[in-house]
């Protein structure tokens, strides 16, 4: 089949939508009609280099939309169902699988960079030339098949939009304060970096009955939308981790249980471990650059019990908690459509990044269904 799609090029090329071919899926792949595709700072190390990724190559791993049909041997999905899109297609037999830590899944990670499926080809083409999919999904597109696993069912009630973060950033942030963390009410806890997935964290907390729950970021704007969030208190970047760890400590009473990081910057890692009190944590989500260090002050880490969690994806297990991500953001608690801050059209995918890059946007949505004569929103 034929179909609409945002395609990079190479790297620091834009990014164009055209017309590309669809192999119908493989056995044990599926075919999504796509609703929604949330755009994420990691589809932009494509573009920016900072991962190596195969070209040309259709971005997008944030993604939501309809089962419109199945290859053979597909059981947990049928067409019709509404789904949600995971990046980690985990195999369910290696030795991380069988310890419960589908995210580590030792298959999935080196066929991720090739390129395709799990079987290593890719079932996206034009002019009978390969093209490459990403991290399994390739959602700036109409339509993309993906592994079975890949897919999970959600009510119709969620909106294409919200299921599509769900995909990724909201399960990042969400699953590093309720899975990695495991807050509990009455934990105090920082929240480093007030995008999309740092909201989410925030949000998780508050959810869960942290308090206080302190936000920190360098824009005003940001600090703003936390606080209507449920934020106690926002606190401005201060120029080094420990002038603003020690503004942390002071809004907190003393230091948090868990400082959540989600930037990335070695400077904010920092700044979550100088932040926490005895015991305390800090929980590092962002994906930082091969070469960052981050200096500890070793002789407060057994002094003072502190501890460093590393957490991919949320140490999640898709099938489990995007389900439970839905239910609590359809009982209210977890308000996740104030994520999105634009809704625009596949063939403005560059405009999308721009907004990110610029900090002009919590989360950037593209809409198949958005022509660009009519343009998005806001």
């Amino acid at each position: 089949m034929r179909i609409r799609a945002a395609v990079l090029e190479g790297v620091e090329c834009p990014v164009v939508v055209g017309d590309l071919e669809l192999a119908p899926p493989g056995a044990e792949e599926v075919l999504v009609r796509l609703g929604a595709s949330g755009v994420c700072r990691s589809d932009y190390n494509a573009v920016d280099g900072t991962t190596g990724t195969p070209f040309p190559v259709v971005l997008g791993h944030e993604g939501a939309g309809v089962v419109e049909a199945v290859g053979a041997d597909v059981t947990r999905v049928a067409v019709g169902d509404h789904v949600t899109l995971s990046w980690t297609p985990s195999c369910g037999a290696c030795a991380e699988c069988l310890r419960d830590l589908p995210q580590l899944c030792s298959t999935i990670w080196p066929v991720m960079g090739a390129g395709g499926l799990m079987d290593e080809t890719s079932r996206l083409s034009r002019d009978g030339e390969t093209v490459y999919h990403y991290c399994f999904l390739s959602t700036f597109a109409e339509a993309c098949v993906v592994p079975e696993r890949s897919c999970v069912r959600l009510p119709e009630a969620v909106p294409f939009d919200v299921a599509s973060l769900i995909g990724c950033a909201v399960t990042t942030g969400v699953g590093a304060v309720w899975n990695t963390a495991r807050v509990r009410p009455g934990d105090r806890v920082a929240v480093i970096g007030c995008g999309g997935v740092g909201l989410s964290a925030l949000m998780a907390a508050v959810a869960v009955g942290a308090e206080p729950v302190i936000a920190v970021d360098a824009t005003p704007s940001k600090l703003e939308t936390a606080r209507s969030l449920g934020a106690a208190s926002g606190v401005a970047w201060a120029g080094s981790p420990e002038d603003t760890a020690e503004a942390i400590r002071e809004a907190s009473g003393g230091g948090v249980d868990y400082a959540i990081e989600a930037t990335g910057r070695g400077e904010a890692m920092l700044t979550a471990v100088l932040a926490t009190r005895g015991r305390g944590a800090a929980v590092l989500i962002g994906i930082p650059r091969a070469e960052t260090v981050v200096p500890l002050p070793a002789l407060t880490i057994p002094r003072l019990e502190r501890r460093v969690l590393g957490s991919i994806y949320g140490s999640a297990r898709p099938e489990r908690d995007f389900p439970r991500i839905a239910d609590v953001y359809l009982s209210g608690r977890l308000p996740l459509e104030r994520l999105v801050s634009h809704r625009l059209p596949l063939a403005e995918a560059d405009r999308a990044f721009a907004l990110m890059n610029a900090g002009e946007a919590l989360r950037v949505v593209l809409d198949p269904s958005l022509d660009t004569t009519n343009g998005g929103t806001p």
